[in-house]
């Protein structure tokens, strides 16, 4: 009997790649493939790893785009990628992805691979993140796709209000972000099934959250929303994401 009761499934997100059972298994069923670095045939990118904090195990994987001056300096960009749950920073899609962006942008990317819930709930994830961009050298632009643009966000508004010393945020990039809110709006009214998704989820990685307009959820219902301390912010949406007017929304304000 009791091992049956282990295996029952306690939470179930089949469909974004993960179940939780009662005794407090989480069994992956995507996102569990990783790659070492290389250097990158086609680009010349060279990408390596680097510990940040071996007290927390928070690692970071760095792309350095070929150059004909080595002595150049070149550009920051500090990325976090998208999934609180279900991707890896070391995963086959980044790494093909951040060998690309770096070789395009000639920029050093650093991919930051936060500890992941739901084994390590928010706000870890964020504290992480900040961890990194802490330890990140001056005049760099944060990006993220995903959840990865919603820890970008609230890293901008981290610098805004903690400030640091010799840093200047120069930018960020938000690519389909992962904002909510409790009422819908735009296409979130028509897929009603999503959106309960995209709550539930919300929930389950924030347990100590203040609900679905959690100011890291709704950024647009912050108080601090004027703190954010960068130069410049450029949204970038997709046409079918159910998501799509948050992006919107948070280019208005």
């Amino acid at each position: 009997m009791a091992s049956n009761a282990a295996e029952e499934v306690v939470s179930d997100f089949t469909l974004l790649g993960f179940r939780v059972y009662r005794d407090g298994r989480v069994e992956r069923l995507m996102g569990t493939d990783i790659v070492p670095p290389s250097t990158n045939p086609e680009t010349g990118v060279q990408s390596k790893d680097v510990v940040i904090d071996p007290e927390t195990g928070l690692s970071a994987r760095l792309y350095i785009p070929k150059t004909p001056n080595p002595d150049h300096k070149l550009p920051l960009l500090v990325y976090f990628h998208g999934g609180f749950c279900i991707e890896s920073a070391f995963s086959p899609t980044y790494q093909t992805y951040l060998n690309s962006l770096a070789a395009k942008a000639n920029a050093v990317v650093i991919s930051v691979d936060f500890r992941r819930a739901p084994e390590h709930p928010l706000p870890i994830p964020y504290d992480d993140s900040w961890a990194a961009v802490k330890w990140v050298a001056s005049h760099s632009t944060t990006s993220g796709d995903s959840s990865g643009g919603n820890i970008a966000h609230n890293m901008g508004i981290r610098v805004g209000l903690e400030g640091l010393d010799g840093m200047r945020l120069v930018g960020i990039v938000l690519v389909h972000p992962y904002f909510g809110g409790k009422d819908p709006i735009g296409a979130e009214c028509n897929n009603i099934f999503g959106k309960e998704l995209s709550h539930k989820l919300w929930l389950f990685v924030y347990p100590s959250s203040s609900g679905h307009d959690d100011p890291l959820f709704n950024p647009v219902l912050d108080p601090k929303f004027s703190s954010l301390d960068c130069k410049k912010v450029l949204v970038c949406v997709a046409e079918q994401d159910m998501l799509k007017d948050r992006g919107w929304y948070y280019k208005k304000e």
